[in-house]
């Protein structure tokens, strides 16, 4: 006689997000060491079954060049040998970092006698909306196992291959490590209304986080009923002061735009002080040509293009709201750093600005009044993420205000809880 699960009457969804509420309740008490070696063995999976994981991956490449996607999403899409084994080493830096659960944020002796701890737990049942990143994938199941949690991961039906390959391989190396498999489960269907149901699986995940373009984070956000961290596109900004040193201006531009285009953390829009416009917009304009960059200029900026090999489109107002994700970038000339800060503060996400500067009162006066998750003083705009952070890798880049902001880590991935110790204490 066959035993039929308590789950078998419900969607597949629903059954998916039980089963990782169980596993999440049984992920969550375990001690660092069991976590550590599941993720170091998730790595070695990753590694030595590579080709599997990069011929599924090919499949998904071939179907997005036959409809015509862009290169620079394919490049998010692609995975390659090399990013394999990068991925992997990730997973192994977020083995080495420090366990937050069970971390004392705060505690004291109440003038009672009572011992009071606020503890970092772990969220719980975690599910991650996102699109053509199959390395998200892997970030995410690896920061949820080292954060306790479980996931519930449901990519866009471009990386379907490549998630799958990367699923089945990180539950076989995580239940040979002794841990509940289900704790990381890639959400089934490929239909819109798979992901709908797991919007509205309140009670059973925890917290949802979209990771993707705007139409698809303001979905989430609207149509959610399970509370959600919301991350932001990436409209970031490069600011030239009058102060700035031109060379490192030009380098810092370049590298915030053409590094890796496909980016959130990529430039989008270049402002320039008046006063070092004309010997820096030259200069820079033709940098940004040889990285084969599109320039989208205002009129001040169009003035300083003639003679440089920079190919120029007068910018219309759209542009400056743009993420473009291309070798676009739109370009103007200011009057002032606080015309900047007026531009950046009406059309920016709010992910990223930088400022190029040799004038400490300038920097000091940016970061103060640019109200940004991450803002950047002579540097580039692409270091905002959670590798480059330390944090091993990230969930996410959170714009908003409320629980987490800026690249999400170990301990954005928990709550906590207050335990309370006492001696027979009652409440007078």
């Amino acid at each position: 006689m066959t035993t039929l699960s308590p789950y078998d009457s419900l969607s597949p969804v629903t059954q998916a997000a039980h089963r990782a509420k169980a596993a999440a309740a049984d992920l969550a008490p375990l001690p660092r060491a069991d976590k550590d070696d599941a993720l170091v063995a998730v790595a070695d999976a990753l590694e030595v079954r590579t080709a599997e994981i990069v011929a599924a991956n090919a499949r998904d490449v071939a179907k997005a060049r036959e409809n015509g996607t862009s290169e620079s999403i394919v490049d998010r899409l692609t995975l390659t040998p090399e990013r394999v084994r990068a991925i992997a080493a990730d997973v192994r830096d977020v083995a080495k970092l420090p366990d937050p659960v069970g971390e004392v944020v705060r505690g004291n002796t109440l003038p009672n006698g009572i011992d009071l701890r606020q503890v970092r737990v772990p969220l719980g049942v975690v599910g991650i909306i996102y699109e053509a990143r199959p390395n998200v994938t892997v970030d995410a199941a690896a920061l949820c196992l080292k954060s306790g949690n479980a996931v519930l991961l449901r990519g866009s039906a471009s990386a379907y291959e490549s998630n799958t390959a990367l699923v089945r391989v990180i539950r076989d190396a995580v239940g040979g490590a002794g841990l509940p498999a289900d704790a990381v489960q890639l959400v089934p269907g490929e239909s819109r209304e798979s992901v709908r149901e797991l919007m509205r699986a309140r009670g059973l995940v925890d917290v949802l986080i979209p990771r993707g373009g705007a139409s698809l984070i303001q979905t989430v956000v609207s149509e959610s009923t399970v509370p959600v961290i919301e991350t932001g596109t990436g409209n970031c900004h490069v600011y030239v002061d009058a102060d700035a040193d031109i060379d490192m201006a030009v380098e810092i531009l370049v590298n915030s735009k053409a590094q890796r285009v496909s980016v959130c953390n990529a430039a989008e829009t270049l402002l320039v002080h008046q006063d070092i416009a004309a010997d820096f917009l030259p200069r820079a304009l033709d940098a940004l040509a040889e990285a084969g960059v599109t320039v989208h200029a205002d009129p001040r900026v169009l003035a300083h293009a003639e003679g440089t090999k920079a190919t120029v489109v007068e910018a219309v107002p759209e542009d400056w709201e743009t993420e473009y994700l291309s070798y676009d970038i739109a370009a103007a000339v200011v009057d002032s750093l606080d015309k900047a800060v007026e531009h950046i503060r009406r059309w920016s996400s709010g992910h990223t600005e930088a400022i190029v500067t040799t004038s400490q009162q300038a920097a000091r006066r940016f970061t103060r009044l640019v109200d940004s998750t991450t803002v950047a003083v002579n540097a580039s705009t692409r270091f905002t993420d959670g590798g480059q952070f330390g944090f091993g890798a990230e969930i996410g880049i959170s714009t908003q205000k409320l629980h987490a902001r800026g690249p999400m880590g170990l301990p954005e991935l928990t709550s906590t809880k207050y335990i309370v110790t006492g001696d027979g204490h009652v409440r007078p």
